[in-house]
């Protein structure tokens, strides 16, 4: 994984430095609240609902195990004992105090890490697959390019102060893991015929209030000009992107206001200008930087292993783990694992220090000392040997980190809400964990299939409700909490947005209502079928009758 060098380290401890003269400034008076904002916010801090929240960055999701225990030590030291996985594979504090984050930033940039352009009208954290690197359907390996884009971006000067925050997704497999059709920009790494690395770039795509696949902007980008092109689509949007009206402000909606031809127009009329100048990566500066994610020291394995599978065979709880949580490895005896986040009764994508000091723990013993972050707020072991799998369930189990549900409904994205965030129009982790409660037999979770179930507090679409096969979204109707519930959404190639099925529900109906379309869909699905593949076949309308059954005129509930 990348490590910084010399230059990079000096840059962040200048910000460091300079941050803490800031906050000691806010807090002595010296500057206004209107003053300081701006600064926090480049720094990764927000003021919640009940106390200041700080996002720190992760880098396409990437860390090493020293880093995990830096993490751990902060939540212990600064914070209430744990931390939590974001929708960007970044890590968040939910109670740190205002005076104490300079001090937290100090400590992140002895482990190269900081939060730099996690919040702000700026380029955010680029994300990619979990599975980078190691992933059997992988074309290229996006990691050094997704490097080069956030050495890029980060402290950009020209793009510090775009229209509205913006957001890179890059994938190098055949299949779509990063979701770059729901960012506004998506770069998507493939090989033509002749072997060359190519890129299909997607712009204007984004969720939130106004939802919106993004659309291909260019089918067949050279790598070598990635910065170049990305610099000219930013230039348009920065040059035209509405600033009077933050719900209008995103890349989106100038794409959908000009079309998809004209705005490709004005980007190519503006990467005309610096399409061969500096920002033309180089063959000797991808090596550069691609000299950083080599392999680990893989041991010379066969492709199986005879205790794994007489434990698999023996155990079923640990069968169970082995189908939903470990993955397909490139490297022959090597697979991918999922530490499951999502236990019920806890706030999906949250773990406690000592969780994270055992995680530190499982990636030096069983995976080179790496891992990932997961945009599921899930947590990837990438190169775990086939016969170390039994050892590392066992002790994964302990630790309440070995819940077999990646991909069942119960694995469920989901945003803060209310709960913490000042934005939030209501909570969204009761309403998990009453879904978690509903459906914790996990005979019935492994019945039902995939199925993705995303959760927001509000139109923000933190949780991407919309891209969920079943998506939940807080809003407020006369200053009380309630739920609009969506079906029909999905990641992937063929992704799409959810259609919502009607009127919104109270808390204590949501449960009862996913229930209700889980049932829809056990009776009719054909065996191949996923919930989704249900939902396109049949359309909502089965789904909506069922759901609205008991609802006469002027009655509030649908009940369970």
């Amino acid at each position: 994984m990348y490590k910084y060098d010399q230059y990079d380290q000096q840059l962040v401890n200048e910000r460091v430095a300079q941050y803490r003269d800031q906050t000691r400034r806010y807090l002595a008076g010296e500057l206004k609240e209107e003053e300081f904002r701006p600064l926090r916010l480049q720094n990764g801090l927000y003021i919640q609902r009940y106390a200041p929240m700080l996002r720190v960055a992760v880098p396409y999701g990437l860390l090493n195990s020293n880093q995990i225990r830096k993490i751990a030590h902060i939540a212990r030291t600064y914070d209430k004992g744990y931390a939590h996985v974001s929708t960007r594979q970044n890590f968040q504090y939910n109670w740190p105090e205002l005076k104490n984050v300079p001090d937290i930033l100090a400590e992140l940039a002895t482990v190269q890490m900081h939060a730099i352009q996690t919040s702000g009208n700026c380029i955010r954290n680029v994300t990619t697959d979990q599975f980078a690197g190691i992933a059997p359907d992988e074309v290229v390996d996006p990691r050094p390019l997704a490097e080069i884009l956030r050495q890029w971006s980060t402290f950009h000067p020209e793009f510090a102060l775009l229209p509205r925050k913006f957001k890179f997704a890059v994938s190098g497999t055949t299949n779509d893991r990063a979701v770059v059709q729901m960012h506004d920009i998506g770069l998507e790494f493939y090989r033509n015929a002749a072997n060359e690395l190519l890129i299909k770039v997607w712009a204007g795509g984004g969720l939130g209030r106004t939802p919106i696949l993004g659309e291909v902007i260019e089918e067949a980008l050279p790598w070598q000009h990635m910065l170049t092109y990305a610099e000219a689509i930013i230039r348009v949007y920065n040059r035209h992107g509405r600033r009077d009206n933050a719900y209008k402000a995103r890349i989106k909606i100038l794409v959908k206001a000009l079309g998809i031809e004209e705005f490709k127009r004005q980007v190519e009329a503006e990467w005309a200008f610096h399409k061969d100048g500096p920002n033309t990566i180089t063959q000797a500066e991808f090596d550069r930087v691609a000299k950083f994610f080599t392999e680990p020291a893989y041991a010379q394995l066969a492709d199986s292993d005879a205790g794994f599978d007489a434990k698999r065979a023996e155990e079923k709880a640990f069968a169970n783990w082995v189908k939903r949580n470990v993955h397909a490895h490139r490297q022959p005896g090597y697979r991918a694992v999922t530490l499951s986040l999502k236990v019920t009764g806890v706030a999906p994508g949250d773990i406690t220090d000592k969780q994270l000091d055992l995680v530190a723990d499982l990636a030096d013993k069983y995976s080179f000392g790496e891992l990932r972050t997961t945009h599921e707020q899930n947590i990837v072991l990438s190169d775990v040997k086939l016969g170390d799998l039994y050892a590392l369930w066992q002790e994964a189990r302990a630790a309440g980190l070995a819940t077999p549900n990646i991909g069942l409904i119960t694995d469920i994205i989901c945003c803060p809400g209310g709960s913490f965030c000042d934005l939030a129009n209501a909570k969204s982790i009761p309403i998990a964990e009453s879904i978690q409660q509903l459906f914790d037999d996990l005979d019935y979770q492994h019945d039902i299939g995939d199925l993705e179930l995303n959760i927001s507090g509000c139109m923000n679409s933190c949780g991407h409700h919309h891209v969920g096969h079943i998506g939940v979204l807080g809003v407020d109707k006369n200053d009380e909490e309630w739920y609009q519930v969506s079906i029909g959404g999905k990641q992937g190639n063929d992704a799409s947005l959810g259609s919502v099925i009607g009127p919104s529900f109270a808390a204590d109906e949501v449960a009862g209502v996913v229930k209700r379309l889980i049932d829809v869909y056990l009776e009719n699905r054909t065996p191949e079928e996923r919930f989704i593949d249900t939902v396109r076949r049949l359309g909502a309308a089965p789904f909506k009758e069922r759901v609205y059954a008991d609802r006469q005129p002027g009655k509030q509930k649908v009940e369970a």
